[in-house]
């Protein structure tokens, strides 16, 4: 691989080198390189774009690495993923798109992954996305996560745009049987005149099933982003959603929650904060020898880890 490539690497998956375990890398297209464990296999798909990840039963402490990266403009990569997750496994997902884009047309990666998360199983599941490149092409990615998960099961997602995205729509849908459980973590960035919007609708139907929803984002120039959740709690259940976001310049964001009770014993939550950095943090830094874009840099990074 060159420098970019494994730039991009970096970037979205943490990669230096070939990692260890099962993997499945992906370049405009195509893939170039491949690996499975006895644990764990990977299947390309026939009838269409993508693979399929079957994790076997009671499989501890392996992981499971699929970044896709874009290197040519005027490219539309559609890819369907299924990952397949057996009873009681317990296994770390590492996913996300690197584009980078130096020409005048548009590079564009959909990404459609459907979790299929059997009884008392458990998934940390890692998505990051980035965009970068001198051409004035549009990087656009739109990710879309299916969720299923059975009795007792676990999904922990951490859901990161770093930077460079000039327009993105995040779709998340989950269906939650009897005890499980959903964490998402969500965190954004967006400058100049980029876009993006982020849709979760959550379904609780098992009796004590829980979803805990935290995003947190920062507008900057005259970038637009726009949050929707949409939880439905259809059982004796908890669900919890917070969106917090820093604007800056003429950004503009907008959160649009709706949470509906369908049972009794069913308790929902949605809290929304969206404002400016507040001067007095600014001034408390600045007083230490920062300069005031550094000041708001470190703001920044603190609010999005």
């Amino acid at each position: 691989m060159d420098k970019i490539e494994k730039a991009l690497l970096k970037q979205i998956a943490d990669l230096e080198t070939i990692p260890v375990g099962a993997y499945n890398i992906r370049e405009n297209g195509e893939g170039i390189a491949k690996n499975t464990t006895a644990n764990i296999d990977i299947v390309t798909k026939k009838n269409k774009s993508g693979i399929d990840i079957i994790v076997k039963a009671n499989t501890k402490n392996e992981s499971v690495h699929i970044p896709v990266i874009l290197t040519n403009g005027g490219f539309r990569d559609l890819v369907y993923n299924d990952f397949y997750i057996g009873e009681n496994a317990d296994v770390v997902i590492i996913a996300g798109c690197g584009i980078h884009n130096s020409t005048c047309e548009t590079a564009e990666h959909d990404g459609i992954h459907s979790f299929h998360i059997e009884k008392g199983a458990r998934v940390r599941y890692i998505e990051k996305h980035y965009g970068e490149g001198a051409g004035v092409g549009d990087r656009i990615l739109n990710p879309e996560t299916k969720i299923n998960l059975c009795e007792n099961a676990i999904m922990e997602m951490e859901s990161v745009q770093i930077k460079g995205v000039t327009s993105t729509i995040r779709k998340t849908e989950a269906n939650m049987e009897k005890g499980s459980r959903l964490i998402i973590s969500e965190r954004i960035m967006t400058t100049e005149n980029q876009i993006a919007k982020t849709i979760f609708d959550v379904n609780l139907n098992g009796k004590d099933s829980s979803v805990h929803v935290a995003s947190r984002s920062v507008a900057e120039d005259n970038s637009v982003q726009e949050f929707i959740s949409n939880v439905k709690g259809n059982a004796k259940c908890f669900g919890h959603v917070e969106c917090d976001a820093i604007i800056m310049g003429n950004a503009k964001v907008i959160s649009d929650p709706k949470i509906e009770a369908n049972n009794i014993e069913a308790s929902l939550i949605h809290e929304a904060a969206i404002g400016k950095i507040a001067g007095e943090q600014l001034i408390k830094l600045m007083t230490l020898g920062l300069t005031e874009k550094e000041a708001e840099k470190q703001i920044i990074n603190g609010f999005l880890k």
